[in-house]
């Protein structure tokens, strides 16, 4: 099947679902994948639009991810103007080439600015160019210097010593550690490195799609370590990124189990849903797939939230 025949299919699947249903669902909802501009890449909705949007919806929290910045410096700025909507946002700090890499005083200056999460190299990652040599979906709108790949072990398979490095800045922030988009053998290295330096919050971003998981490791990686597996809502729903049958981000969830897993938009890019509407397609979808209310609001509010400190209404 299809990507037009994929979207298709969900389009069908959430037509029969109670819009009212959903909008409950969306009221403290959390997103934690969201990509928003100013950026080098095409972007829908800037951050403080996406901040507007989500309030309208009821949501009660954001953050933003751009593979080439950090927004974490002008959340401050945003509190001042968009504080009264309440919703709580958060940035963090991708490890590419145009960021730094892997450099601990940038990373130890960001966390001093406030960023809640540092992602491992997205598509910078020797992983992500080789998986994705022939077309990558994270092309810059201006001609950026070849990248040097990426990543996170020497060549005998030990965590390098920047990283290391890295780790103990994110335990001593007690910040969120995301494995970006490694290799799944990476990832498996990583997080026991992470877990040892004392790194309590860890989460793993579309497992499924160009990590090379499978559902033994979302579900082993969720038990051993007790990382959050998010799904991307733009890998299922009706979203020109669509890669998957609807049917699997059942599978996928369920592998490691809805008390290990979350759904963030992955969504803000030209010609694609919303942030907001990837949310409410991807509630939508689950209902339709079977999850209960209450599996749902796990999944879009309650994971979401212990992972960034939001309390629980």
């Amino acid at each position: 099947m299809g990507t037009e025949e994929r979207r298709a299919k969900v389009r069908e699947m959430i037509a029969g679902i109670d819009g009212k249903r959903v909008d409950a669902l969306m009221q403290g909802a959390v997103d934690l994948h969201v990509h928003s501009g100013p950026s080098i890449m095409d972007r829908q909705v800037d951050h403080f639009q996406a901040v507007e949007q989500a309030a309208a919806a009821g949501m009660k929290g954001i953050l933003f991810k751009d593979h080439h910045y950090s927004v974490s410096p002008i959340i401050p700025i945003m509190e001042r103007t968009l504080g009264h909507l309440d919703v709580a946002m958060f940035g963090g700090l991708v490890l590419n080439n145009s960021t730094g890499g892997f450099n601990p005083a940038v990373v130890d200056s960001i966390l001093k600015h406030g960023a809640r999460m540092i992602w491992m190299p997205t598509a910078h990652s020797a992983n992500h160019i080789r998986t994705n040599f022939r077309k990558t979906r994270l092309a810059a709108k201006v001609q950026l210097r070849a990248p040097k790949l990426l990543t996170v072990l020497d060549d005998h398979g030990n965590i390098i010593d920047p990283v290391k490095e890295i780790l103990d800045s994110i335990a001593e922030s007690d910040a969120i550690l995301s494995s970006g988009h490694l290799h799944v053998w990476e990832i498996w290295k990583l997080f026991e490195e992470a877990k040892a330096r004392g790194v309590k919050r860890l989460i793993v971003n579309h497992p499924m799609y160009g990590l090379h998981f499978t559902h033994d490791d979302i579900r082993e990686i969720a038990e051993t370590y007790g990382a959050l597996i998010e799904q991307s809502a733009c890998l299922y729903i009706d979203s020109r990124f669509n890669v998957f049958e609807p049917e699997e981000l059942a599978a996928d969830i369920r592998a490691a189990g809805v008390e290990n897993s979350s759904i963030g938009s992955d969504l803000g890019q030209v010609d694609n849903p919303t942030p907001v509407e990837g949310m409410r397609q991807a509630i939508a979808l689950c209902l339709a797939l079977g999850f209960t209310d209450d599996e749902v609001r796990q999944l879009v509010r309650d994971n979401p939230s212990r992972l960034v400190d939001i309390p629980l209404n």
